[in-house]
C-alpha cells in the first residue's frame, strides 16, 4: 500500500543519504590514499551519490505534488522558503553524484573529482539539514500535516502562520 500523502514516507530518505554520502566519501578518499586506486571503491561512493539525488528528486516532485493542499493551511512565505531549500538540495546531490561520477576517471582529474565530491557531499550535508529544517517547522510549527486532517476545526489558519512569522522577526529585531 502506497502513503498518502506520499511526501512525508520519502522525504527521510534523502535526509539520511545527505549524512552518509560524506562519511563514505571521506571514508572511501582515505582508504584510496592508503591502498591506491580502485574503481571498485569509488564506484560505492558514485552510486551513494545517484541514489541521493534520485530520491532528492523523487523528494521533491512528491513536495510539488502536495503543494495545493499544504497552501490551505499554510502560509506562503515557509512553504516558499522549504521548496527554494528543497531546489538548492537537489541541486548539490546532482553536483555531487556528476563529480563522483568524474572520480571514477584515473589520474589527476579523477583525483581532483574525488576530492571535490567530498567538499560537495558537505554541501549535500549542509543542504540536507536546512530543507529538513524547514520541512520540520512546516509541520510541528506551521500544522502542515493539518492540511490531511479531517474536520475543518483542526485545521491551522494560515494567518496564524503569517502572525508566527511575524512574531519572530519581531524576536530577531
Amino acid at each position: 500500500m502506497i502513503p498518502d500523502p506520499l511526501h512525508p514516507a520519502i522525504v527521510h530518505f534523502p535526509v539520511v543519504l545527505a549524512v552518509a554520502l560524506p562519511a563514505v566519501a571521506v571514508g572511501v578518499l582515505l582508504f584510496l590514499r592508503r591502498r591506491g586506486p580502485s574503481r571498485g571503491a569509488w564506484a560505492l561512493v558514485a552510486g551513494l551519490a545517484l541514489l541521493t539525488a534520485g530520491v532528492s528528486w523523487l523528494a521533491l516532485e512528491t513536495g510539488e505534488e502536495q503543494e495545493e493542499v499544504v497552501e490551505e493551511v499554510v502560509a506562503r512565505q515557509p512553504l516558499h522558503a522549504h521548496e527554494e531549500a528543497a531546489e538548492v538540495f537537489l541541486g548539490a546531490t546532482v553536483l555531487a553524484a556528476a563529480l563522483s561520477l568524474a572520480g571514477l576517471l584515473g589520474g589527476t582529474l579523477g583525483g581532483a573529482a574525488r576530492g571535490a565530491t567530498v567538499v560537495a557531499a558537505l554541501a549535500v550535508l549542509v543542504a540536507g539539514y536546512r530543507v529538513g529544517h524547514s520541512g520540520g517547522e512546516l509541520v510541528y510549527r506551521y500544522g502542515a500535516a493539518q492540511a490531511y486532517v479531517d474536520g475543518a476545526a483542526t485545521r491551522v489558519d494560515a494567518r496564524t502562520a503569517d502572525r508566527v512569522e511575524r512574531e519572530d522577526d519581531d524576536d530577531r529585531r
